[in-house]
This record gives C-alpha cells, structure tokens and sequence, in this order.
C-alpha cells in the first residue's frame, strides 16, 4: 500500500513511512492510492469477531507489508486491552432507531483514545533501532492533547510537545495532560484559539521541510488527525458497530459531532471500502464552518466562538482537505492551488464536483446552545443516559435527520470531562471513573507562550533532547 499526498507533490510513502511522517512535506495530507475494499462476504464475517479482530481485518489492507498479521493483532491487543470495557466501544440502544456508540473506554475518556492508543504503539514499533529520536508535535481542542501524552509518556524515542489553547479547554482535559511529569511530555499553553494552535503546528512543519526552522536537526511528527494511521484506527469502529446493526444487509447512519473532520471522515472511508453507510450526518455547533461548506459551498472561516463543546470550537477544519480532494478528482495540482487561496483569504467556494460528490453521502446540521441542552435532558430523561456536550450536538443533529434506517451518533467523550454543563441541563453532575484517579490533586506542568511561530519554535528547538 502506498500513500499520496493530497497536493501531489510530496514523493508516495509507505505505511511505515506515512506513519512517522505526519504531514507531507508539500503542506498535504496522505491517504492511499487505492483505496482498498472488503467484499460483502467480508463484512459478514465480522459478525461476532472481537474489536480486536475486526480492527485487524479492517486496518490489514492499509498497514499493507509494514506488518505481518500477528504483529498487527499484537499492537492491538496491547492498545485495545487498557480499555475498560471488553467491547472497546459498545452500542448502547436509545429508542427504536437511535443508538450511542461510546467510545470514551479508553484511559483519557475520550474517542481519541481508541486510535491514539494504537499509534504510540506504531511510534515505538517503527522507531526501533532508529538513528534519531521522533518529536512529536500537535494541538489540541482537548481530547487529543491528553489522548496522545497518555500514549506516548515515557516510550522510547519519542518526544511530545502539545499546544492547547489558553483557557479554552475543561479543566478534566486540561489536568489530563498537565500532570503528565513524564521527561518526555512538554505542554505548552498558547494565547490564542485551537485554529491558532494548529496553524502554528502546520507552520513548523512547512518551515522544517523548507529548511528555515530552528530545529531542522530534529524529526517532526505528528499525533492530530493529519496523520493516516490516527485516521485508519478510526474506520473500525464504523465496521464494528455496523455488523452489530445488521449490516452488510442494512444500511446503518452515523451522526458525528464534527470539528476537525477527522472521525468523519472515518466513516467515509468506511463507505468507500464497501460499508453500506446510509448518511453521515456532520454535526456541529455555532462554529459552523462545516455545516456552511456542505450545504451551500462556503468554505470561509469566521471568529471562533468559545462554547461548551470546545473540541468543536474550529474554524479551519483540517482533514475537510482530504474529502476535497476525492471528490475533486484527486487532482494534486488543483487541490494545492485551492488550500492555497484557502490560506491567504481563509475563504473558499466548493467546486462542483466537490459539493455534488459530498452530497451523495454526507448532510450537516448546525445545533446551537438550546437544541444541545434539550438533546441532553432528552437523553437522560427519556432514555436513561448522561451525554456529554459534544454527543449531545451528535445527538440533536441525529433526531433531526429523517431516514429510514438506524442512526448511530458517536460518543466521544465520557460526560464526566464536562461535568458543569451537563450539570447545568440535566441537573446530574457526573463523577470520574475511578481509573482517573485523584487527577485534582495532582501536580501541574505546562509553559504559556505567545500565538507565535517564532516563540514556539524557539522553546522546542531549546527543550527538546
């Protein structure tokens, strides 16, 4: 299996190498050549299978000769077995059509989980015997940031430096990644928003790819949804919880809360490796950059607004690139020509073909503050669930849709990290998991630096090993 870059400049990679990559050093994204597809008989045959042997039927065709089958089941049944519940990512019926995918079972509650686990397993796979350490470096909204410390602290030559924006993450999801004392974890805290965070990481990967960043002697990565094998673990779970739904005989919906377009796209994949996807419905919040590009073709970033749901609180949404690119064509030159009009105006207008081809498959909804709150009261009330905010968007935007087939909206983060708002609109407060542990009493460590290249790239050229 190899992998191209969506703006069809940077050299074709295989798994390993897409692995350790990150971004293409063209400022693109990677995904496969061909995509790969399981027949009907073998989405059959996942019936009844193990998370841990679907996700090794479902991820074998990506990981191509990078691993052998056994290595494969091996990373992940490591991965996999630190989850709290034996199905990794159980279903959960709400009433006659809409279900709940949890998949906040990991050690940081949180979807992010399920691939990160896997991933800092591969780092440590693939670096062995290197000649050089790999740094790491990624922002987050919340999840990701303690998702990807909990996963690479203390592994061998690896290195994490995590930018989340100054006070715009919950407390939970601050102190998950704070109080990780681990030599090889730096956080730093940036005066600005998540875009902000993440231009500054795209940025540092283009400068040391051009030669001009300060730390030209270090090996860049990266752990936010830009890199493949991140976006690959996520696929399994839409194969997982469709089988259990009756697919390949039925068609099953998945309603996602949507940020960064990553656990979305997911499903894409799955759809385009043979998964009988009905809908995949693109939940957001009032930061609705995603809903505006699908519905009408506006692909402009606006103000973020600070919300309840911080992981969804993006204006640039990064792995909407890669769905541009597939529908586009898969035209490299074009796809660099329109991110790089995207770059310097922040607006764009879908082509076409890109607006035609996403609609075939994809619808949004916007869900503002009120709608959340009522999906959430709705759930505990009538269905017996406490949600957290960001499902409760997923939620909302699921009861809207009208299709005739089941609607599975994803989970992704255990109520417990936001524990004020789903108290302020179920009048439950949500306690931590035990396996937490007493994360408030644990010591703080993080650096708060300006929204500046040049500050950030400075403290990790002079902090890294």
């Amino acid at each position: 299996m190899r992998y191209v870059s969506t703006r069809g400049v940077a050299p074709a990679l295989d798994f390993r190498e897409v692995t350790l990559a990150g971004l293409a050093n063209d400022g693109g994204l990677y995904l496969p050549e061909v995509w790969p597809t399981l027949t009907r008989d073998a989405i059959a045959g996942l019936a009844g299978l193990s998370y841990v042997e679907t996700a090794v039927r479902v991820m074998q065709p990506f990981v191509g000769e990078a691993l052998s089958e056994d290595e494969l089941r091996s990373l992940c049944a490591q991965a996999y077995g630190r989850f709290s519940h034996d199905a990794v990512t159980p279903l959960v019926q709400l009433d006659g059509q809409h279900w709940l995918l949890e998949l906040f079972h990991g050690p940081t509650l949180a979807f992010k989980d399920v691939a990160l686990q896997l991933l800092g397993l591969l780092f440590e796979k693939f670096l062995t015997g290197a000649d050089r350490p790999l740094t790491v470096v990624g922002a987050t909204s919340g999840d990701t940031g303690s998702a990807a410390i909990d996963a690479l602290a203390g592994r061998e030559h690896v290195e994490i430096f995590m930018l989340h924006p100054k006070g715009r993450v919950s407390d939970v999801q601050r102190r998950q990644m704070t109080t990780v004392l681990a030599p090889n974890v730096h956080n730093i805290a940036i005066e600005g928003s998540f875009d902000d965070a993440q231009a500054l990481v795209k940025a540092m990967f283009n400068a040391n790819a051009a030669g001009t960043a300060p730390f030209g002697h270090l090996r860049l990565s990266a752990v936010n949804s830009i890199n493949w094998a991140r976006l690959m673990a996520q696929v399994v779970y839409y194969f997982y919880a469709a089988v259990r739904l009756g697919a390949p005989d039925r068609a099953v919906a998945f309603s996602v809360p949507t940020g960064n377009f990553g656990d979305v796209f997911a499903g894409y994949v799955a759809a385009r490796m043979g998964l009988p996807v009905a809908r995949l419905i693109v939940a957001t919040n009032v930061n609705d950059i995603l809903h505006r590009a699908l519905s009408s073709g506006d692909y402009s970033a606006k103000h973020v607004v600070a919300t309840p749901t911080p992981s969804m609180d993006i204006q640039v949404s990064s792995n909407f690139e890669r769905l541009l690119f597939d529908m586009g064509g898969r035209e490299g030159a074009a796809m660099r020509e329109q991110m790089a009009g995207f770059e310097a105006s922040k607006a764009m207008r879908l082509t076409n073909a890109q607006r035609e081809g996403a609609a075939a498959l994809f619808s949004s909804t916007r869900v503002d503050l009120d709608d959340m709150a009522l999906a959430m009261r709705w759930a505990c009330e009538r269905a017996g669930q406490v949600i957290d905010p960001h499902t409760a968007i997923g939620l909302s935007a699921a009861r809207d849709a009208d299709l005739d087939a089941p609607v599975v909206t994803l989970a992704t983060a255990h109520p417990a990290k936001f524990r004020d708002a789903v108290e302020r609109a179920t009048g439950v407060r949500p306690t931590l998991p035990p396996r937490i542990g007493n994360l408030f009493e644990r010591e703080e460590r993080y650096e708060t630096l300006p929204a500046t290249l040049a500050e950030v790239a400075a403290y990790i050229a002079n902090t890294a090993t």
